[in-house]
């Protein structure tokens, strides 16, 4: 079995999306500590053919707090949700694949949960359900508290002994943090994902690299978005 671990983020980038198909299991590591300017809460995406940062209010937020303890701030939410929602149809409405997409959005979004966690796993499933990956979710604190308290690597270690996983994949900037030969001498291969994100039409404007699965999934039929999720390397 081949498993990745990774917080759970808002509409991530295309690059998530490709650690997603490339493992049989995807756990959601939700309960370790929030970081403040981190992307739990906050994504980029094309907003009058530039670069914009959106981030969803939250309700005193700390890196004192794990991520699946962090509420949204629901006096906040609403209005905020409005205007975010008319922003994209504002900015994406030309798009070939907006109706689809934005329907998706409004699902995501219109749900009464303020766990952020719980509303960026939300969007990471209904993108994955659309595109029709074949993985199983778990969610860290639910499955595995019983690991809480180890070290980095050894808790990671130990989900794997936990799913009798033989192949661990970790996104590439997991170099710094996980020694591959620990892994290797409990028994399992630990490979590093190198994401290739492809140009693709954006109107007619300049090219702007590495925004949300939005961004992606409006200019994007699901056979092309599918094609670019598969063009990965593992080393």
């Amino acid at each position: 079995m081949k498993i990745s671990i990774m917080q759970p983020y808002l509409f991530p980038y295309l690059g998530y999306f490709q650690l997603i198909g490339s493992v049989d299991k995807f756990i959601f590591y939700n309960d370790v500590n929030f970081i403040k300017g981190g992307w739990i809460n906050r994504n980029n995406i094309l907003i009058n053919s530039k670069k914009s940062l959106f981030t969803v209010p939250l309700d005193n937020a700390s890196s004192n707090k794990y991520i699946s303890d962090i509420q949204i701030h629901k006096d906040v939410y609403s209005k905020w949700k409005f205007k975010f929602l008319k922003s994209i149809e504002q900015s994406y409405k030309k798009a070939p694949c907006f109706e689809e997409i934005f329907t998706l959005m409004k699902f995501v979004f219109d749900s009464n949960d303020l766990s952020i966690s719980n509303l960026n796993i939300r969007s990471i499933k209904a993108v994955s359900d659309y595109l029709g990956l074949s993985v199983k979710f778990e969610e860290s604190n639910l499955v595995y508290n019983t690991t809480k308290g180890l070290s980095k690597e050894d808790r990671i270690i130990a989900i794997c002994k936990v799913n009798n996983c033989n192949t661990y994949i970790n996104s590439s900037g997991g170099r710094s943090l996980y020694d591959k030969q620990l892994f290797i001498e409990e028994g399992i291969d630990m490979f590093f994902i190198e994401n290739t994100l492809r140009v693709y039409n954006q109107f007619d404007n300049k090219f702007i690299l590495g925004l949300s699965i939005i961004d992606v999934l409006m200019f994007n039929e699901k056979a092309s978005v599918n094609s670019m999720i598969n063009q990965y390397s593992l080393s």
